[in-house]
C-alpha cells in the first residue's frame, strides 16, 4: 500500500498515519518530497484497514500496489532515483559511470583512469576451496589506499554479515555478489550501514526474485541502491560453452521500467571473455544501463582470479570512449532512454 499525503498535510497528520501503521505491528517507509509525503508499508499490509487509512486526516489517496517488491516499484517511487557517491551522480539522465579494477586485490598496481570508481575483491567467494580466496584485510586496506591516491571512491564485495562493519570502514560502496543475492541477513546488515549497496542479480534468479531481495535494502532505510545485471546461467548441454554466463540485456530496460533505481551492467562476468567485453559494453549502454563494472588488469595472465575476462588498461579506455559515444548518440536522438520508460507501463 502506498499512502499519498496531501501537500497541505501537517506533521501531526503524517505522524498519525505512521502510528496507525506501527500499531498494526508493521513499519512505515516515509518518502518526503518537496511538495508531498508518500508513506509505504513494510510487512503484511492486510493487517491495515485500507478504508480507515484512506479516510484519515491529511490523506490524499491510498493505493494498493500489486507487485511483491512494492517499496522499490515505480508505482511507489515514480521518479528516477539518483544515487550520489561523493560528487558522482549515478542514474536518471546522468552520463554512464565506470567501475574498474581487478577481480581480486592480488597485486599492488593501480587501475588506470578514466574510470570513476576503483573496484577489487578483498574477500572472494569462490566455488572451490583450492582457489585464491582474496587477501582479506590486507587487500581491503590496499584498495582504500589506492582509492585515496587516485581520488576515486571504492567498491568491494562483502562475503558475510560478520564482515560488514569492517568493510564499511574501508570502502565507499558495498557490493553484494551474485552468490549472496538470497542472503537476507547480509543484505539487511549491509543496508543498515547507510552506504550505497551495489546489488548483483543471482545467476539463476528471476527478475521478481531479484527485486524482492533488493527491496530489503530499502525496507531497512537505505535508498542508495545500485542494481547490477551480471549474467545468468547459459543453457546446459554436452557442447563446449562459448561464454561463461549469458549477459541478460533484456533485464536492463525491464529493471528500468519496474524500478527507479540505477542499473549497472557487468560485461566481464556476463561473458567471461576479454574479446566480448567491448561489444557487450556497447550493447549494455544502448539498452539503457547507467554504467558498467569492468575487470581490468595490466597483466591478466598473472591474475589470481578471472584473468580470462580482464581487459588491458588501453582496452578499458577504448571501451569507455565507445560507450560514451553510444550514450550521447541515444541521449540526443528522437528516442532517448527516458522514452523507453514512458513507452511501457510498469506493473502496478
Amino acid at each position: 500500500m502506498s499512502i499519498v499525503m496531501k501537500p497541505s498535510a501537517t506533521k501531526d497528520e503524517i505522524d498519525a498515519v505512521i502510528q496507525k501503521i506501527k500499531s498494526s505491528g508493521l513499519r512505515a517507509d516515509v518518502s518526503s518530497g518537496e511538495y508531498q509525503t508518500v508513506i509505504g508499508i513494510v510487512g503484511d499490509e492486510k493487517k491495515v484497514d485500507f478504508d480507515q487509512v484512506k479516510s484519515m486526516g491529511g490523506v490524499f489517496d491510498a493505493i494498493r500496489i500489486q507487485v511483491p517488491y512494492r517499496l522499490i516499484s515505480r508505482s511507489y517511487i515514480p521518479d528516477d532515483v539518483v544515487v550520489k557517491v561523493g560528487s558522482i551522480a549515478i542514474g536518471k539522465d546522468n552520463p554512464p559511470v565506470y567501475m574498474a579494477g581487478p577481480c581480486s586485490k592480488c597485486v599492488r598496481r593501480h587501475p588506470s583512469p578514466p574510470c570513476q570508481f576503483c573496484r577489487g575483491g578483498a574477500f572472494k567467494p569462490r566455488t572451490s576451496v583450492h582457489s585464491f580466496q582474496g587477501l582479506g584485510v590486507e587487500g581491503l586496506e590496499h584498495l582504500e589506499s589506492v582509492g585515496k591516491d587516485l581520488g576515486m571512491p571504492t567498491v568491494t564485495e562483502i562475503r558475510s554479515e560478520v564482515d560488514v562493519e569492517l568493510v564499511a570502514r574501508h570502502t565507499d560502496v558495498l557490493q553484494i555478489g551474485a552468490r549472496n543475492m538470497f542472503n537476507q541477513d547480509l543484505i539487511e546488515a549491509a543496508a543498515r550501514t547507510g552506504k550505497p549497496i551495489f546489488f548483483k542479480r543471482g545467476f539463476s534468479a528471476q527478475i521478481d526474485e531479484y527485486l524482492s531481495f533488493a527491496e530489503r535494502i530499502v525496507a531497512n532505510g537505505n535508498r542508495n541502491v545500485l542494481l547490477c545485471e551480471r549474467g545468468i546461467m547459459p543453457l546446459g548441454g554436452s557442447f563446449k560453452l562459448q561464454t561463461r554466463f549469458t549477459l541478460d540485456l533484456n533485464a536492463v530496460p525491464v529493471l528500468r521500467k519496474e524500478t527507479p533505481f540505477p542499473v549497472i551492467a557487468d560485461p566481464s562476468h556476463g561473458t567471461g571473455r576479454r574479446d566480448l567485453v567491448l561489444p557487450m559494453s556497447r550493447a549494455a549502454i544502448a539498452s539503457g544501463a547507467h554504467g558498467l563494472m569492468i575487470e581490468v588488469h595490466d597483466r591478466p595472465q598473472e591474475a589470481l582470479s578471472d584473468g580470462a575476462q580482464a581487459v588491458l588498461p588501453q582496452e578499458l579506455k577504448k571501451i569507455i570512449n565507445v560507450s560514451d559515444l553510444v550514450f550521447k548518440t541515444i541521449r540526443d536522438s528522437d528516442s532517448p532512454f527516458s522514452s523507453d520508460i514512458r513507452n511501457g507501463t510498469a506493473r502496478a
